[in-house]
């Protein structure tokens, strides 16, 4: 599964910041200009930097980011997996997203959660459940069963061997700007900018190898 549009290495295969897909205030006003700005361009930048340093001079100098997240530990870990999951956090969002997903994700949300609303319920009651900083997902594995994964600091599904479809960072600096302490009110929002689209790609590829070119 290849993440398409944007670049994370370069040809010294040192990772690089992500390009948003969208201007910084396409968002609003789910997600303010201000938090974006931050949250991409401090928080995200910080990450990459960091791993760029840690990385040098060890084994995952040469490694693919989802390969480092996997086999790493300690502070690699942390801030590749934090690398990996903004990447693919920032990539589902849209200015014209919202609605519901289609096809097969569909079908598999139904099958499983019952309706589209109840999944987005149980989704939201998971995350609202996160104690302290974490990340909460809808994963899959190959064969199209659904989980929501919550994964605390910098975790991913795929180190459980899982493919991450949509993921909600529930770090304070993804919403405080903009909501304060009220996180549930940011993950009830959230789905008016959802890129369906992104998010039912990475399912349909879910056999493939979950690449970030």
């Amino acid at each position: 599964m290849s993440m398409q549009g944007n670049s994370t290495k370069t040809t010294d295969e040192k990772f690089t910041l992500i390009q948003l897909p969208y201007a910084t205030n396409a968002l609003e006003p789910v997600i303010s200009q201000r938090t974006v700005e931050l949250h991409h361009g401090k928080h995200l930048q910080g990450y990459v930097n960091n791993l760029n340093k840690l990385i040098k001079g060890t084994p995952y100098a040469h490694k693919d980011l989802v390969s480092i997240v996997k086999e790493s530990s300690g502070n690699i870990f942390n801030n590749a997996g934090q690398n990996l999951n903004h990447i693919l956090y920032f990539l589902q969002f849209s200015p014209n997203g919202g609605g519901k997903p289609k096809g097969e994700l569909a079908e598999a949300i139904q099958h499983t959660y019952g309706s589209f609303e109840r999944f987005q319920k149980e989704f939201e009651r998971e995350a609202l459940s996160l104690f302290g900083s974490g990340w909460a997902w809808l994963a899959c594995n190959k064969a199209g069963a659904l989980e929501i994964v919550k994964e605390p600091n910098a975790g991913n599904p795929v180190t459980q061997g899982l493919i991450p479809l949509l993921g909600i960072d529930v770090w304070e600096h993804a919403y405080y700007l903009d909501y304060e302490n009220k996180r549930g009110e940011h993950l009830q929002k959230v789905w008016n900018i959802i890129d369906w689209n992104v998010v039912e790609a990475r399912y349909d590829a879910r056999k493939q190898p979950l690449n970030i070119q």
